[in-house]
């Protein structure tokens, strides 16, 4: 299996090089080359299996067992789930008015960053061991990225990690799962800024190659191959769980209701719809509209500012996984994805053709869920189930509860959960609801922090860079007084 980049000028990779790279050195994603096609055969055997088991399938048709054997493949995914609360991974909820919801959280963080990256964490360790190398990450978070990717790496000796928040913008208990870890391979800034314009000085320090080599570095954000590997798993645990029979011919579909910030998730259904599974995709998003408008009238355009909402680990207004999607609608058009994707690179704004846009609209529906909107469905839904919905949940539940409002309701539904109420306690609160917090995540508030500021005005990609390179000299250093 080989990977391309949806830009279509970088040398194809394989499955290690594409988990190593985060972006393409054209500054496209990678994707693979070609999708393999499900039949019915393969579905209904799959049906019956557990989440870990389908995420083994699933990666062993993008990674080759000559980068990694079956039967270590499986003990990785093994090793990488043993430390989730539940045995079964992820779990559906079946609640009244027809409400199925897929908790994704189980994780240490409790959020559904945990499923993809301590996956992605074991396969970049076994490449690591096996060439005896050291990597940096580097990876700038909206709330939940940082920590799970902390949480996957933390105390590894081959590996640095350094994570962005956005000081202000993440709920306090998200902020301390990342500044109480004080590993020596953890490395935590506090921007003055949101997620976006963090992001800024990691996407240009990735555009030199030369910087990105010299100094083994890559990113676990939602842009890394892997992670969207992995979350197609829960696009067909959703559809085999919610599936009346897959014994109609055609299968019957399912709609999918997928809370949106980066697009990660969206990406991850388009794939595995492209892979035959009969999902129907509705990307469900706070007030940071912009893949609804996109969805909706083709335009994929910044909005004058992020926007703070309750669902802030969605306040995101460049969706960079919506270039994954633009590349699979467009036919894999790596020349069309290429000119929208610079142009909005340049100006920050594009009109989708009317065939691209046609085309969009014909896998992907959309909502954009108000603040007032989110704390009703929370509301509603402890009202019902006694069941607390975290405020991103809440965005997708809300979606859920207007169809059912309109009576529109012909095919099953599953909102996906991205993360537990606990995290949100502050927004809990404010849906007039009591937070149900567990004594692990209590217990962040008497431990100590480490945090290095990012202040306005200082020079964010110099303090990146540095960084980087101290981090570069101290392993060198170490490597050589192994060695003597």
């Amino acid at each position: 299996m080989w990977y391309i980049s949806t830009r279509g000028t970088a040398p194809r990779v394989d499955f290690e090089e594409a988990l190593c790279s985060g972006y393409a050195p054209d500054g496209g994603l990678y994707m693979p080359e070609e999708l393999p096609q499900l039949d019915r055969e393969t579905l209904q055997h799959w049906s019956s299996l557990s989440y870990p088991s389908l995420v083994k399938e699933l990666c062993s048709l993008f990674i080759g067992p000559e980068l990694i054997p079956r039967q270590d493949l499986n003990g990785l995914i093994d090793r990488a789930f043993c430390r989730f609360r539940s045995r079964d991974v992820v779990h559906l909820r079946r609640l009244k008015s027809g409400l199925n919801v897929l908790e994704l959280w189980y994780g240490v963080t409790y959020a559904f960053k945990d499923l993809s990256l301590s996956c992605a964490a074991q396969f970049l360790q076994y490449f690591l061991e096996k060439r005896s190398k050291h990597v940096t990450i580097v990876v700038g978070t909206s709330g939940d990225t940082g920590s799970a990717a902390i949480e996957s790496v933390q105390g590894a000796k081959n590996v640095d990690i350094i994570v962005l928040l956005p000081k202000g913008y993440c709920s306090r208990i998200q902020e301390l799962q990342m500044t109480t870890v004080l590993k020596d391979n953890v490395h935590v800034f506090g921007v003055e800024g949101n997620s976006d314009e963090l992001d800024e000085p990691i996407k240009a320090m990735f555009e030199d190659v030369a910087f990105v080599k010299k100094h083994n570095l890559m990113s676990l954000n939602s842009i890394n191959w892997s992670r969207v590997l992995v979350q197609m798993a829960h696009h067909f645990f959703a559809y085999f769980q919610c599936s009346p029979s897959l014994d109609t011919h055609p299968l019957s579909p399912v709609e999918v209701v997928v809370p949106s910030g980066a697009g990660g998730n969206l990406a991850a259904g388009c794939l595995a719809q492209k892979m035959g599974l009969p999902i129907r995709l509705v990307a469900a998003v706070n007030h940071n509209d912009i893949i609804h408008r996109t969805v909706q009238r083709g335009d994929f355009s910044l909005s004058a500012a992020v926007k703070p909402t309750l669902a802030s680990a969605m306040d995101i207004q460049v969706p960079y996984n919506m270039e994954r999607v633009f590349w699979l609608v467009s036919g894999t058009n790596s020349r069309v994805t290429k000119a929208l994707m610079e142009q909005f690179e340049r100006t920050h704004s594009v009109q989708l053709s009317e065939d691209l846009h046609g085309k969009l609209s014909e896998v992907v529906t959309s909502v954009s869920v108000s603040d007032e909107a989110i704390t009703q469905a929370m509301g509603r839904c402890w009202d019902e189930n006694q069941y607390l919905l975290c405020p991103h949940s809440a965005v997708a539940v809300s979606y859920h509860y207007q169809q059912m409002n309109r009576q529109q309701s012909s095919v099953p539904r599953c909102c996906l959960a991205p993360a537990s109420a606990a995290k949100f306690p502050e927004v809990v609160l404010a849906a007039g609801l009591t937070p149900e917090t567990p004594e692990e995540i209590l217990a962040l508030e008497r431990k100590e922090t480490r945090c290095t500021p990012m202040r306005r005005g200082d020079d964010w990609a110099m303090m990146l860079r540095n960084t980087i390179e101290d981090l570069s000299r101290s392993w060198r250093a170490g490597s050589l007084s192994v060695s003597e």
